[in-house]
């Protein structure tokens, strides 16, 4: 390996933190994609220069997110759906143990999914993680920004803490594979949890996930209709304890959540 620095006229440890600065790029190119897509499901004309406006990223400039928007098929222009290709980027990808199991219990598969919420003219980031089982929503957060401590981060730390993290020791974490989902630091944290990563094999088939993004916005969030960033958090938690506690499910035989899981312990 020393001939190998020495050909490319490099240290050990500069060679080391490109390739950190390399994977983080890789990284926040990721949630960008992964973010636009959803995007584009409500705005689907909008140019890539507007979005960029909306989401306000700190930490890309408008040229490189134009750019990464237009290399994906996100432009207005293309018309082709887009297509991830892992292998050229590096990105981590997990199987989907999702559909190897068949959940008789809570604490053996978690879903999560990361939506937006416009308000003000400005994009908020919502992270919700829900016990398959129960359909209890376990985690969340509410953030201004997109980066991993602001989002699955703290839901996740919030799961360990409802649900013990001795109790979840061998669960199913599975996503969709957005950049906050394989990221260093959520990556360590599943790893030191004993959770086992899962992602669907095409982007935006999480349906459960997704299904609860609508019910939370649509059915609480819009009609709450939060003005500051301060409200928003204030109602998303009450959004999520009417979810968990009031609304039946046709899924659990029309028994809330909570009420599902009482009446099987009884």
């Amino acid at each position: 390996m020393k001939d190998f620095y020495s050909y490319l006229d490099i240290s050990k440890q500069s060679f080391h933190q490109m390739l950190t600065r390399k994977r983080c790029k890789q990284q926040e190119a990721e949630q960008i994609i992964y973010l636009v897509r959803q995007v584009r499901q409500d705005h689907p004309r909008m140019s890539a220069r507007d979005i960029y406006k909306m989401i306000n990223p700190s930490f890309i400039g408008r040229d490189q997110f134009e750019q990464i928007c237009y290399e994906n098929g996100l432009g207005v222009k293309k018309k082709k759906s887009f297509k991830k290709t892992t292998d050229s980027t590096g990105v981590i990808r997990f199987p989907n143990y999702l559909a190897e199991i068949e959940v008789t219990g809570v604490n053996q598969a978690f879903v999560s999914d990361i939506t937006y919420y416009e308000m003000n003219d400005r994009f908020y980031y919502l992270t919700f993680i829900m016990d398959l089982f129960n359909r209890e929503i376990v985690g969340y957060s509410a953030s201004n920004n997109m980066r991993t401590e602001s989002t699955t981060l703290p839901a996740l730390d919030m799961v360990t803490k409802l649900r013990g993290s001795e109790n979840i020791k061998g669960a199913i974490f599975h996503s969709d594979g957005g950049g906050q989902y394989y990221s260093t630091d959520f990556v360590s944290l599943t790893a030191d949890l004993e959770l086992v990563n899962s992602m669907t094999e095409v982007v935006f088939d999480n349906p459960h996930a997704e299904r609860l993004n609508g019910i939370i916005k649509n059915n609480y969030l819009y009609p709450y209709s939060p003005t500051d960033y301060r409200s928003l958090k204030k109602s998303l938690k009450k959004a999520v304890w009417m979810y968990n506690n009031q609304k039946p499910h046709s899924s659990l035989k029309g028994k809330t959540p909570i009420n599902y899981i009482k009446t099987i312990e009884k």
